[in-house]
């Protein structure tokens, strides 16, 4: 990808970036254990982004 990025593709790449971590520990305690994964968890060479 080019080093120069419109600004709407920059802001989608970076709310994916921020989605795609660990479930929060309190969340997992909350629901007791029945929400462990977060089911829309990506990996950069597996799933390509339509943004």
């Amino acid at each position: 990808m080019a080093r120069f990025k419109p600004r709407g593709r920059k802001v989608r790449l970076g709310a994916a970036n921020k989605r795609n971590g660990n479930v929060p520990v309190w969340v997992v305690l909350r629901t007791g254990s029945k929400l462990k994964r977060n089911e829309k968890r990506k990996n950069w060479s597996e799933r390509r982004l339509k943004v």
